[in-house]
């Protein structure tokens, strides 16, 4: 195999310790609009908003309350570095990595981040949202997106993901895929990942470098 050559990131709940934050507000946007599908919270994870809106709120005037809701709570939410997330990208980017963000979260929201922490766009080569693909994770289309940008084979490309959807999005695109135990417990993603770790103190751009080789 060849030199590890990009590292994709997932954002919520893999870089920033934000899925407490929105398990809370989406439970509420579900319970008070979606009633009828008590886990609805937990089977959106993972998914871009237009398809949330296309698939479960469908009425126009509603789709409108629930991103007027959504909207109003990203402003106010804190965004804060996972565990040893911000060295790991440092790390990288000194041994020549280039990173991006991907993640199924839309420019809007990617804003109220920047406008939060400004040094977030120097930290990454690219970031690519909801806008830049077609399908949303579990679909591999974001993270094969992701090897392209930077021109490099998948072999060369290491994905970080907490999510179901987007564990299963990273193996899909047969990227070597690492799952952290930030929302989900080790034994319930150990088999849906190449790799796990807790978080990213647990990690290095040698050890990254080793485990793409050795494959």
């Amino acid at each position: 195999m060849g030199k590890l050559k990009a590292a994709l990131f997932d954002l919520d709940g893999t870089l920033f310790d934000t899925e407490g934050q929105y398990t809370v507000i989406w439970s509420e946007i579900c319970q008070r609009f979606r009633p009828d599908i008590p886990d609805l919270a937990k089977i959106i994870k993972g998914t871009t908003l237009r398809q949330i809106l296309e698939r479960y709120f469908p009425d126009e005037e509603t789709q409108k309350k629930v991103c007027e809701t959504l909207d109003e709570y990203e402003t106010q939410m804190s965004y804060e570095f996972t565990d040893g997330a911000l060295d790991f990208i440092k790390d990288l980017r000194k041994n020549g990595v280039r990173c991006a963000v991907v993640t199924s979260s839309n420019m809007k929201k990617m804003n109220c981040v920047e406008r939060q922490m400004p040094e977030f766009r120097q930290l990454f080569d690219r970031v690519l949202t909801s806008e830049d693909f077609k399908a949303s994770k579990p679909d591999p289309d974001c993270y094969l997106l992701g090897a392209r940008v930077f021109e490099a084979d998948i072999n060369e490309c290491i994905v970080f993901e907490d999510a179901f959807s987007g564990l299963k999005a990273g193996t899909s695109a047969g990227i070597f895929t690492v799952g952290l135990t930030t929302c989900n417990a080790r034994e319930a993603i150990e088999d849906k990942c190449d790799f796990v770790i807790d978080n990213f103190t647990e990690i290095t751009y040698l050890k990254a470098q080793k485990l793409i080789k050795d494959r």
